[in-house]
């Protein structure tokens, strides 16, 4: 059974960061996409960053140069390390990840319960 926990979120002034991690079990990385998602309230979810099948990472406009996507295998851990943080990076924010391997389209099957950031200005 796969399970994706995220951790590391909290609250934070603007301008500072934070570091969120996802633990996965039942799960490994290599050749899945994986990626970070966030919603605030009453927008829709939105892809902050992803990590494709050949190992490429991509960023949203809105957080290109602020946050990193990293991952370390040794620990089946996700990081998405936020500086720089403004208010309307408030949200909750989800790590997620394809069930199937080699999937040039990214669907995204699994989730985590999501951890909260919020940032005050």
């Amino acid at each position: 059974q796969v399970q994706l926990v995220e951790s590391g979120g909290g609250s934070v002034q603007a301008g500072g960061s934070l570091r969120l991690s996802c633990a996965a079990s039942g799960y490994t990385f290599n050749n899945y996409c994986l990626g970070w998602f966030r919603q605030a309230p009453g927008k829709e979810r939105e892809e902050v960053a992803g990590i494709d099948i050949d190992g490429n990472t991509n960023y949203a406009s809105s957080v290109k140069g602020r946050f990193t996507f990293s991952r370390e295998d040794a620990k089946n851990t996700l990081y998405l390390q936020m500086n720089r943080l403004i208010p309307e990076d408030t949200a909750v924010y989800y790590c997620s990840a394809d069930s199937f391997p080699y999937d040039k389209t990214c669907e995204f099957d699994y989730w985590g319960q999501g951890t909260q950031v919020t940032v005050s200005s």
